[in-house]
């Protein structure tokens, strides 16, 4: 068995998956032009089209959204305050990492009404459309309501890479950590101190237990979606993992993707493109 094709005992009725090392692909397995919601990873091409809006002129990074004291850096940051999926506001802004959907939802209503579009006509124009994503879809909430592929994800990792979107200073503050002091819970594994996270990318830092792995650099980002899929890129390893799923995130992906990445990492890190 490939490493790759682990996926098709994880108990999904599709499973797909594709490594890239640096700009050249190494291993695929499974359909990656299907088209799957993806959940969470939704929050990455959310986060980069209101970055584009900030670009733009349209918002600041400081303008003040959601609870008092709080701004679009926090929500892009999870650090607003907000619970996961409701208004409530659980801690003032910047002090505790919340991982929340409605702080998503509140930030595309808040783009679509900066830049006069609705949000996912934005997101389409500035960011799936540049990127030649055409199998990529929101069809509801800018939290979890992507729908796309395994190779438009690889297409929307390579641009967090070499960006094409955004000037690279800002590309370089969102895989950056922001609020880095902040502990909190990273959903379905746990409790973390110093929980980082970027404007939109989940940082791998120094969390332990982490989706991402054991021989993760602190510098890998990425996200995982609540539909079983996930998408990481380990600069120092010079790797992109993308997997996609069609079940829903549970215990079993907690045991089955740490050390699947990892064996990705130590098979395709010192491999040669091609």
């Amino acid at each position: 068995m490939t490493v790759l094709g682990a996926i098709d005992g994880w108990g999904a009725s599709f499973a797909a998956a594709a490594v890239v090392r640096g700009s050249s692909p190494v291993a695929t397995h499974g359909d990656g032009s299907r088209v799957v919601r993806v959940a969470s990873i939704t929050k990455l091409l959310t986060a980069w089209a209101a970055l584009i809006a900030v670009e733009e002129g349209a918002t600041t990074l400081d303008t003040p959204l959601g609870p008092p004291g709080s701004t679009v850096r926090h929500l892009l940051a999870h650090a607003g305050g907000y619970g996961f999926d409701s208004d409530a506001v659980l801690a003032a802004p910047g002090t505790r990492r919340i991982y929340s959907n409605t702080g998503y939802e509140l930030l595309a209503r808040h783009i679509g009404d900066a830049t006069g579009f609705e949000f996912a006509d934005y997101m389409a124009e500035a960011v799936l459309a540049p990127l030649g994503m055409g199998s990529s879809e929101l069809r509801g909430s800018a939290a979890r309501d992507m729908w796309s592929d395994v190779e438009d994800l690889l297409r929307f990792a390579a641009e967090t890479r070499a960006p094409t979107l955004l000037h690279p200073s800002t590309v370089a503050t969102a895989l950056a950590p922001a609020f880095a002091e902040l502990d909190g819970v990273l959903p379905g594994w746990g409790t973390q101190r110093r929980c980082w996270w970027g404007l939109g990318p989940e940082l791998t830092g120094d969390k332990d237990p982490h989706w991402s792995g054991s021989t993760a650099s602190p510098s890998t980002y990425g996200h995982f979606g609540g539909s079983g899929t996930f998408l990481w890129v380990d600069p120092e390893a010079d790797l992109t993992c993308v997997v996609l799923t069609d079940r829903e995130f549970g215990d079993w992906a907690v045991r089955a993707w740490p050390g699947f990445s990892d064996r990705v990492r130590s098979t395709y890190s010192a491999a040669p493109p091609g």
